[in-house]
């Protein structure tokens, strides 16, 4: 079994250094019992019903683990074909004002003044010791405002964050926040451009990874496409007005190529493509440089069995002195010591279009 190590985090699952050769076990996505009722709904999550969906948890929100098609049946038609995820419950920012990337700067471990229009990075806010409040797509419009992509989990801490930082008592920043109500797709797999771009009266093939534009999609006007995701693949993620999303969506479902896909897959494509998971892989409690050794010689932080591979995968935390690609380790799990190996990142390759 195949398992990458980053400097330390922290979890209840202690490795310590062995001699031998590799696997791993690690863990199933469970799914919650819990009152709909209680939870925030995307603009799709009617929609999500009546496809079959699963609906579980996750962040506060009802969201589609599954739908008919099996966890490892979504995961495999993502990498070979095309897959649509409903990433609505994300925070979508737009940073207004003469100071917004001063003001961003401030914020974020990124150079967003050096990016050319239309052109987004990945960085992470962080808190003064330098810990990981979350990790975020920060992209330079040529409309006159950034456009910030965050975490559902980490909405409110991430908007209370963004709110603190423009009183223009204390910090002097001419700027202005809109927090967005827009819906949130992502379209992911080898068979993207060929799908969207039927859609399209512009030409896909310009839009390179972590690139940006306005775009009517299928006759939906307003739509910003960023060419950019969350499983290794070819993909754009499209903030789109919520009371389109549900046609845009059926639109896009049509194309046989494409099929829907939960939570389940997007874990195990994130993890096979060596991305971390907020809360999971990176918090508060880690830098982007270093972090604290709590156990023998680290921690696991994310795993589950990888489709492609047909193997057990993981990531986690690990002193320097065992980070070596091939340094064979043992993995204690619910009191069971298991053999595993050092691997290098990501497990599988990624496709991202850099034209």
């Amino acid at each position: 079994m195949l398992f990458f190590l980053h400097p330390p985090c922290k979890r209840s699952i202690r490795l310590e250094s062995l001699q031998f050769p590799v696997s791993l076990l690690l863990f199933p996505l469970n799914s919650v019992v819990f009152s709909q009722a209680a939870l925030k709904r995307t603009p799709l999550f009617d929609f999500h019903r009546r496809h079959g969906g699963k609906m579980v948890e996750f962040a506060g929100w009802a969201m589609p683990v599954q739908y008919k098609d099996s966890h490892i049946a979504s995961h495999m038609h993502t990498r070979e074909h095309c897959s649509i995820f409903d990433v609505s419950h994300m925070l979508q920012t737009k940073v207004h004002g003469r100071d917004r990337v001063k003001f961003m700067e401030s914020l974020v471990v990124a150079d967003i003044q050096e990016l050319k229009d239309n052109q987004g990075t990945l960085s992470l806010f962080t808190t003064e010791r330098g810990g990981i409040i979350d990790d975020l797509i920060v992209t330079k419009t040529d409309q006159g405002y950034l456009y910030v992509v965050s975490n559902a989990g980490c909405a409110d801490k991430d908007s209370a964050h963004m709110k603190v930082n423009t009183d223009e008592q204390t910090a002097g920043f001419d700027v202005d926040l809109e927090f967005l109500d827009e819906a949130l797709i992502a379209l992911q797999g080898p068979s993207m451009s060929r799908v969207l771009q039927e859609g399209l009266k512009e030409d896909l093939s310009k839009l390179t990874f972590m690139t940006s534009a306005l775009a009517a999609v299928f006759g939906v006007p307003g739509c910003r496409i960023t060419r950019c995701g969350y499983t290794g693949e070819d993909g754009v993620e499209i903030s789109v007005p919520q009371s389109r999303v549900v046609e845009l969506t059926e639109r896009l479902l049509g194309n046989s190529e494409v099929k829907l896909a939960g939570l389940g897959a997007r874990d195990s494509l994130r993890l096979e493509a060596g991305l971390c998971l907020y809360g999971n892989d990176i918090d508060e409690t880690t830098t982007p440089v270093e972090a604290t050794l709590v156990w023998t010689i680290g921690e696991v932080t994310s795993g589950c069995p990888s489709p492609c591979l047909k193997k057990n995968i993981a990531m986690g935390y690990v002193d320097a002195a065992f980070a070596k690609n091939g340094t064979n380790i043992q993995v204690e799990v619910r009191k069971k010591a298991v053999p595993a190996t050092v691997s290098k990142m990501p497990f599988v390759p990624t496709n991202y279009y850099s034209g």
